[in-house]
């Protein structure tokens, strides 16, 4: 395999697994969330896409200019992405005990400041994606952060289809087991960033 495709296979691995976490949020947002607009099922996954090509981008920009105010901030990523998630989860769980009675008919709506919040909370990890792709020029790294959020976009699209598949058939459990897969989320993030500093 020539380099511009072992380049591109990289990317697109990188991508898969900085998209993980992501998923799973698209799937809790589509479990607690299953009627939804076309214009949300475009822009959940965008949301995590923008965030998942901005944050290596970033981190790349900063190994090349601030490196050391970057190192320093590392530490605190685990800590900002397990309160963000903690604190969407509980507030899931909580809406979806309250809404146990409720009919099935209704409809939970996905504020926008909420997926933004679960933007920068699932990409503050790919942040030090930056440091991995020091070493690529400008452009490279572009290209390699335009791939991860093309592949994040589609893996996301998919999570939000299955929750909401199968959140209307599990009616009010379904924001409640969202809001677990969340706070599973942020906990995951919290350990793997702690035993990678």
């Amino acid at each position: 395999m020539g380099t511009i495709g072992a380049f591109v296979v990289n990317s697109i691995l990188l991508g898969v697994g900085l998209a993980m976490d992501a998923f799973s949020v698209s799937l809790a947002n589509g479990l607690n969330a299953t009627k939804l607009t076309r214009g949300m099922r475009a822009a959940i996954p965008l949301t995590f896409a923008l965030f998942q090509f901005l944050m290596p981008l970033t981190g790349w920009i900063c190994v090349h200019g601030i490196e050391e105010t970057f190192k320093a901030f590392q530490k605190f990523v685990p800590w900002i992405a397990l309160a963000l998630l903690l604190f969407i989860g509980i507030k899931m769980i909580i809406e979806g005990i309250r809404n146990k009675g409720e009919s099935e008919e209704e409809t939970t709506v996905l504020k926008p400041q909420t997926l933004l919040i679960q933007g920068i909370a699932t990409s503050l990890d790919a942040l030090s994606v930056g440091f991995t792709i020091a070493d690529y020029r400008f452009s490279r790294a572009l290209a390699a952060c335009l791939i991860i959020g093309a592949v994040t976009f589609v893996i996301c699209f998919i999570g939000l289809r299955l929750g909401q598949r199968f959140g209307t058939r599990l009616s009010w459990k379904a924001s409640v087991l969202g809001g677990i897969i969340l706070i599973c989320i942020g906990i995951e993030i919290f350990i793997t960033g702690l035993s990678g500093l």
